[in-house]
């Protein structure tokens, strides 16, 4: 099954790309995984997290850049790295249970434009020498998100990667996403394409999730904090796939993405003003 109207291979520059990682119990992982999904395990943990990342000059590729600057856009997304099932063998990549964008119109066209639903979200950003501090609050109130990251010069100890050149093979590897629909066991896919590839690690110094720190998704203990990783500056196109389906008869449903309520730590008023998007380099 295709997507409901052709979609173009959209082009952008990344100019900012946040990984916050998270650590997760394979079981309580599961328990939030629609079929035909499973947790990709990496050490033992499965791996999940939050993407936030800021594309400029958003266009359709077969557009050249002259023809104007294109959409500037904050977007942020839940991630869940998996495994599933196909003719071929076992495939990896990511489910995406939520997506949230500053844009207007990422929102109106998620599932038609761009694949997967896109919910409108306010993002406060303050980026300088070097620290990036950004929170995301949902319209609906169904997602909030906080962080606070610094640029380091290696990954914390401890972390589930091992190493920042593994860390950069698991996500380069899984540069194919699927994004949750308005129809149960449907899902949206696309494809990250960018050739100058490069991951940078941060410290990270506060976190907070409606999402990972709801105790009816994840228990005490079942989600930690792993590590953060930033990309920026880099040309990329993203292309849409072929819709995956589930088999009717596996069908099972998971809990909602984030809770309307967070029940973690509340998010801290931010301090900066609306973000607006820079120049792409």
């Amino acid at each position: 099954m295709g997507m409901p109207v052709p979609v173009p291979v959209m082009a952008a520059t990344i100019q900012r790309r946040l990984l916050v990682n998270y650590r997760v119990d394979p079981d309580a992982l599961a328990r939030v995984l629609p079929e035909p999904f499973r947790p990709q395990l990496l050490n033992g943990f499965g791996v999940a997290g939050i993407c936030l990342i800021r594309l400029g000059g958003l266009r359709p590729a077969a557009l050249p850049g002259r023809a104007g600057p294109g959409l500037c856009a904050e977007n942020a997304a839940h991630r869940i790295a998996v495994e599933w099932d196909t003719p071929e063998g076992v495939a990896q990549g990511v489910y995406i249970p939520r997506r949230d964008s500053s844009s207007r119109l990422v929102a109106l066209a998620g599932g038609r434009l761009f694949p997967g639903i896109h919910h409108r979200a306010r993002f406060r950003v303050q980026e300088a020498a070097g620290r990036y501090q950004i929170a995301v609050t949902a319209s609906d109130g169904g997602a909030r998100v906080r962080v606070v990251a610094r640029l380091a010069a290696e990954l914390p100890p401890g972390s589930v990667f091992g190493s920042l050149a593994a860390a950069s093979r698991f996500f380069e590897q899984a540069a194919l996403g699927w994004s949750a629909t308005r129809r149960p066991g449907v899902y949206d896919g696309i494809e990250l394409h960018a050739p100058g590839w490069h991951l940078e690690p941060c410290q990270l110094q506060e976190v907070s999730s409606s999402f990972f720190d709801n105790p009816r998704h994840f228990p005490p203990g079942t989600a930690e904090p792993d590590s953060v990783l930033l990309m920026r500056n880099l040309a990329s196109t993203w292309h849409a796939r072929q819709r995956l389906v589930a088999p009717a008869s596996r069908l099972r449903l998971p809990p909602a993405a984030a809770s309307r309520r967070d029940p973690g730590q509340a998010v801290k008023r931010a301090v900066s003003s609306s973000v607006r998007c820079p120049p792409s380099p």
